[in-house]
This record gives structure tokens, sequence and C-alpha cells, in this order.
């Protein structure tokens, strides 16, 4: 919902109807400007956020691959040496 500028009725009755009312259309555009570019820079830093979490989780998910199959490794190498050593008796 925009947000359209007011002038105190002095300005009018000052510079008239007519100036102030170019006055105030001129505020409302440089604002919607605004509005948009600052829409865009957000929508442009958002897209980026994403790409750099997407980034972050890949590179956690390669390290959290490789800490399992070394924890895994090692679980299965104990507990083969563990039946081996119970099946020697």
């Amino acid at each position: 919902m925009p947000v359209t500028a007011r002038l105190s009725r002095k300005f009018y009755e000052r510079f008239g109807d007519e100036i102030a009312g170019e006055f105030v259309d001129w505020f409302n555009a440089v604002d919607s400007t605004y509005q948009q570019q600052l829409r865009d820079l957000n929508d442009l830093n958002w897209e980026r956020f994403k790409a750099e979490m997407h980034a972050t989780i890949a590179q956690s998910e390669s390290r959290l691959g490789h800490w399992m199959f070394i924890y895994w490794s090692g679980t299965v190498l104990s507990l083969g040496g563990l039946m081996v050593a119970l099946l020697r008796k």
C-alpha cells in the first residue's frame, strides 16, 4: 500500500494548488522509484544469499560424508577384528 505525500495547507496557500500538486506527485514518483530499486536490490541480495547457502550446505555435506566414512570404516574394522578374535578361540 503506497504512502502518498501530503503538504501543509500553508504550502498550498503560498504556492497554489497546481504547483503543490505537482510537487506532491513528484515526491510520490521519487518514492515509487526508490521502492522499486529497494525491492530489486533485496531480490538480488536474496538470490546471492541462496546461492551462498547452497554452496555452504554442499560443502558441509561433503565433509560430513567424509567423516561418516571414516567413522563407519573404523567401526567395521573394529567389529571385524573382534569377530576374528572370537572365532579363533
